[in-house]
Formats: C-alpha cells, sequence, structure tokens
C-alpha cells in the first residue's frame, strides 16, 4: 500500500518522509483544509526529498467554485509546479450547484499533463460522484481522493469500497479524512492500494498568551500542526507488517 502523507510545511514534509511516506502532498493551512503551499515552500522540499511531491492547487479555503481570477491563478501555479520539477498535481473545479466543473477541471488535467493529476475531496461534494468519476477517467484524471462523501473515510469505506470495485481498474481511489493507526489497515483490507492521512499534530510555538485573535476563534494561534514522523512510522509500520 502506497503512503502519501498531507505535508503543510518544509518541516512536516521532511517529517513525512523520515516516518517512511511513498509520497506526500505538499499543501498549506491544514486548519481550513490546505491551499496552495508557497512557491519557496515548494521549492525547498523539492530540493530537501527524494521521494515523490504532489501539490495541491487551491487559491484559497471555502467552496471549490473559483472566479475567472483565481481560475487564472490556479493555471498559473501548475504551470509553476510543471517548470520546477514537482511530481503531481491535486486540485479540481466544481460548478455552483456542487456538479463536476468538467470544462475546467479538463483544462487543469490537460495542463498537468504529462503529470498525473488527482482530483481532491471536492469529490465529496459533488452529487452525481458516478457520473463525476465516469467524466474524470474521460478527461485522464490518475486518482480520487476521497472520504466516500462523508466526515471521515471509516464513514465513507462503504461507498469507496462501491466506488473502487466499479471503476478501481480505470483510476485509483485514494481514501483520506481521518485516516489513523486505528483504522487504517481496514483499507488495506478493503483492497486500496494507496492511503492519504496528515499524521499532524499541534506543536506548540508560543508559550505566552495570544494578545489578538486572527482566526475567528476557529483554532489556537499558539499551536503549529505539524506532521509527526513518529505517528507517520507507525502507520508505515503497520501496514507493512500486515
Amino acid at each position: 500500500m502506497l503512503i502519501e502523507v498531507c505535508s503543510n510545511s518544509l518541516e512536516s514534509a521532511i517529517s513525512a518522509e523520515n516516518g517512511g511516506a511513498n509520497r506526500i502532498e505538499l499543501c498549506a493551512e491544514l486548519e481550513v483544509g490546505g491551499i496552495t503551499p508557497s512557491h519557496g515552500t515548494l521549492k525547498l522540499v523539492l530540493e530537501k526529498l527524494s521521494i515523490d511531491v504532489f501539490v495541491l492547487i487551491r487559491p484559497r479555503s471555502g467552496n471549490f467554485t473559483y472566479s475567472d481570477a483565481e481560475f487564472q491563478v490556479m493555471k498559473e501555479d501548475i504551470k509553476w509546479c510543471k517548470e520546477n520539477g514537482c511530481h503531481g498535481i491535486v486540485s479540481g473545479v466544481l460548478n455552483d450547484d456542487n456538479s463536476l466543473d468538467a470544462k475546467r477541471t479538463g483544462e487543469l488535467i490537460k495542463l498537468s499533463a504529462p503529470l498525473p493529476f488527482t482530483f481532491h475531496r471536492a469529490f465529496d461534494w459533488v452529487k452525481e460522484p458516478y457520473k463525476a468519476i465516469e467524466q474524470l477517467i474521460d478527461m485522464g484524471c490518475a486518482r480520487i481522493l476521497s472520504s466516500g462523501q462523508k466526515p471521515t473515510a471509516l464513514m465513507g469505506i462503504k461507498n469507496l469500497s462501491q466506488l473502487n470495485t466499479q471503476f478501481g481498474n480505470r483510476i485509483k481511489l485514494m481514501p483520506g479524512g481521518g485516516v489513523n493507526e486505528d483504522n487504517i489497515l481496514k483499507f488495506k483490507e478493503a483492497g486500496f492500494s494507496e492511503i492519504h492521512f496528515s499524521a499532524s499534530q499541534g506543536v506548540l510555538g508560543l508559550k505566552s498568551d495570544i494578545p489578538l485573535a486572527f482566526n475567528a476563534g476557529l483554532y489556537d494561534e499558539r499551536y503549529v500542526r505539524r506532521t509527526s514522523t513518529t505517528k507517520v512510522s507507525e502507520l508505515v509500520c503497520l501496514v507493512k507488517k500486515y
């Protein structure tokens, strides 16, 4: 089973590789589900890691329906990633009714080529997943990252397994969302060849009180989320052992 770790910084990326990850998805701001990382972060990660680096292309948090300006930014980021040696692109676009935006997603897949394209967890919002998968296959999408349209991949494992049975020989289904040491083997037993998790934890970066919160109380700004080498190693060992 291939292990992909969602890493939100240079430190997290190094920790993921040290823990035995096969690949990372590089992003920023895990607290909001991830956005496109900075070019500086990507440059240094590519210099320091020997494993594959897939890059999240998501210009902001929130929904997956983008303005013309946002879409232009996404395309420029993909071009930069290709020019600077990244190994895969992770992205996706929906219409405002949460159907797959086939035109724009297809454009991103075409622009990403020959790099493999992962359609990210926007898939979990799609109203007609079977129709969307057929469209993504026709576009040349390599894989779908999904929690089975449920809050966690474990809750959605039945849906994921059904999709994998029907489409797994044409596109990879990669479970992600709440994957941990208590449930990772369930996905291996179910026949999935790839798995996605962050193995992150809050690291105290500031001992003093925050004088003014800038995030509307969404999280404690004294802490920074970092991938844990120990957690990654534990999950990798579980997968290899059984």
